[in-house]
């Protein structure tokens, strides 16, 4: 049973609590952060979930620490934790996109020590225990150690461990993956609706068609094209409508929406 203690409680730190409630391996979740409203929000929905306002308090007795804010207070914040930590016995994971585990080695270092370090990378879908979550693990933490992150967040989602060169590409595609997921749902609920369906069923019947989308290919492990070629007949309309997003530039809009998220 671990003690996590989560500094920032915004939409992820927030999110990453409400789902560890949810996990037979926590003992308790601490979390802090200056806003007093959203800490009493938290400690409201959960009696698992202890709220603090110094950070400092927060990290002592943790066993990991999250930390969940934005990459340009990592610094600031990091300063006023690392005393108070333990490195011995205590891991480390940061969810600050952009911020490398160099760039944590060097704020974290306390003469020559680290704690064993992370990042990781979620999307929203955390809050609905189906986030995709991507692990990179610093080259001073043990297997014992990478297989106890993974398993905490595969209760909140799918996760991933991965070389840390990959956690970019690896968000472009599921952390922003998320919103443009969320815009091809507008586009068509918005297709629908010019076609003469209401609104809340045209989102509905999306929503269903994703859903069974995503169950075929994990079903079948089957490649998209394969499920497309069962519904693409000779002359048959799917074709026609397939043929005509190609000619407005779907696919290279994806791929180049893609890359343009990609942090370099």
């Amino acid at each position: 049973m671990k003690k996590i203690a989560i500094i920032g409680a915004g939409n992820m730190g927030g999110a990453i609590a409400r789902g560890l409630t949810q996990s037979n391996m926590i003992a308790q979740i601490t979390v802090s952060d200056i806003n007093q409203d959203i800490l009493n929000s938290l400690a409201g929905f959960s009696q698992s979930i202890k709220t603090v306002s110094n950070n400092a308090e927060a990290v002592k007795d943790a066993d990991i620490v999250v930390l969940a804010v934005k990459p340009w207070l990592v610094k600031d914040i990091v300063a006023g934790i690392k005393d108070s930590m333990d490195y011995s016995k205590q891991m480390f994971i940061s969810i600050a996109a952009g911020v490398s585990l160099d760039d944590l080695c060097a704020l974290l270092d306390k003469n020559g020590q680290l704690p064993t370090l992370f990042r990781l990378i979620p999307n929203t879908a955390i809050d609905v225990l189906q986030s995709v979550n991507t692990i990179a693990a610093h080259s001073n933490a043990s297997n014992e150690e990478k297989e106890l992150v993974c398993t905490l967040f595969n209760g909140m989602g799918k996760t991933f461990l991965v070389p840390e060169n990959q956690l970019n590409a690896l968000m472009s595609l599921s952390s922003c993956g998320i919103a443009y997921a969320f815009r091809y749902i507008r586009a068509a609920v918005e297709g629908g609706v010019e076609m003469g369906i209401y609104p809340n069923v045209a989102k509905e019947v999306v929503l269903q068609t994703l859903r069974g989308a995503v169950e075929l290919l994990e079903a079948n492990n089957s490649h998209p094209e394969v499920e497309i070629d069962k519904v693409t007949t000779p002359g048959g309309i799917t074709i026609k409508g397939l043929n005509e997003m190609e000619a407005n530039g779907f696919t290279n809009a994806v791929i180049k929406g893609l890359k343009a998220s990609l942090i370099k």
